[in-house]
């Protein structure tokens, strides 16, 4: 195999993930107490995969999880170690900081997590597509997005800031409908509430988010938590006005701000969306770098060649943990052809439109050391003086 470069900067926090067991490694029993929060269990024993299911995911999440598991197998065959993991596929993180105080958490992997959680974060099921919204797989999402924007220039997008989706039973997001254009205001934001039982009834055609490139600024907010959107926002050459949120997925620890996003103030939406548009609609191109910015991440970083990668060394970090031989037990052997071939419509489209093929001929890239604490402090440092001098602006009073 070729070498390859170092890893994006944002895989060093792969150690911060795994660091509550650097010290104790990870047990057999460690494993099983995540079981309470798992959807289902995956063993890897000479690069062969074997499932067990305790609870069914939402739609076809854990499905495309697995689907994407087996295409890491095929990508580097005999290169992912021995391990056993447990996983859950839901919205909300699980494994609560307080309530291991006194002994080793479980090991639970899942999408995302916050600050007081310690959830080891995996890429979603999205990047191999769901067929239940139409979206295509990561790659071919982005093939499709430069087709359809690469015409369309930045300047000459509709000047607001637009969001769709469904506010009902988020907070967040019934509040985020206040600032729509009213008789009263018009905060610059264009906002439309999606109608789930007509795109169901259309195969989701007019939600194409491939085709919802064409206003200037794109707004991102959580869902129930984290919201796997926030990628395919980032991805459309508009700056991504990320209503501030204390949920992370693995990659967003790599967003910068003012490079790859505008922050937008969670206790204030309105007004801070108001300010982001009349300020990129002023400073365009200013504006227009910032939505390059995180449009070139999202295809660059975030490539499905860096996401496997990703998958591989977090896999391999874990797998050093494990202070046991895992074993198949209840478990049953699942493949490509076992998945795929009773699959159906869309989603065997997705299945056969994301399997790899061939082994990769390079090698992957290179996992940096960890961060030190200096390191981490001057991130923190760095995005909080960002949010001050931003806050400044809003009010009229940036230096």
């Amino acid at each position: 195999m070729l070498s390859s470069p170092s890893c994006p900067d944002f895989f060093r926090y792969i150690h911060e993930d795994l660091k509550p067991w650097k010290s104790t490694g990870i047990t057999k029993e460690m494993v099983e107490s995540a079981r309470q929060f798992a959807h289902f269990r995956l063993v890897i024993i000479n690069g062969k995969a074997y499932h067990e299911q305790y609870n069914k995911c939402f739609q076809t999440r854990d499905v495309f999880t697995i689907w994407g598991i087996l295409q890491l197998l095929n990508r580097y065959p005999g290169r992912v170690p021995d391990l056993e993991l447990m996983f859950n596929c839901e919205d909300p993180p699980s494994v609560k900081k307080s309530s291991y105080n006194s002994s080793a958490p479980p090991p639970l992997f899942h999408y995302c997590k916050e600050e007081s959680t310690l959830d080891i974060l995996f890429p979603d099921w999205s990047f191999w597509g769901w067929p239940e919204v139409n979206l295509k797989p990561w790659d071919l999402f982005l093939e499709e997005l430069k087709n359809t924007t690469e015409n369309l220039k930045w300047k000459d997008k509709i000047p607001y800031a637009f969001w769709k989706g469904n506010p009902s039973g988020v907070d967040a997001r019934v509040d985020l409908m206040r600032c729509n254009a009213s008789n009263e205001h018009d905060w610059n934001a264009r906002l439309f509430t999606q109608d789930w039982g007509r795109e169901t009834a259309n195969g989701f055609t007019d939600s194409n988010l491939a085709k919802q490139c064409n206003y200037r600024y794109k707004i991102y907010i959580d869902g129930k938590s984290w919201s796997v959107s926030e990628k395919y926002i980032l991805a459309c050459k508009s700056p991504m006005l990320l209503v501030t949120t204390p949920y992370i997925d693995f990659f967003t620890r790599g967003l910068v701000p003012g490079k790859h996003y505008w922050p937008i103030n969670s206790n204030q939406k309105c007004e801070s969306i108001k300010f982001a548009v009349d300020w990129g609609n002023t400073y365009l191109k200013e504006a227009e770098d910032l939505g390059t910015g995180g449009s070139l991440f999202a295809q660059q970083e975030l490539s499905m060649e860096n996401t496997y990668d990703y998958m591989l060394h977090l896999l391999t970090e874990y797998a050093q943990l494990l202070k046991y031989k895992p074993t198949v037990d209840k478990a049953n052997n699942i493949c490509i052809e076992s998945m795929a071939c009773p699959a159906n419509g869309l989603g065997k489209q997705f299945m056969l439109d994301s399997m790899v093929k061939s082994p990769y001929e390079f090698e992957p890239c290179s996992l940096s050391p960890p961060f030190d604490i200096e390191e981490l402090n001057a991130v923190a440092r760095s995005k909080e003086e960002y949010l001050k001098n931003l806050e400044k602006m809003e009010k009229g009073t940036a230096l």
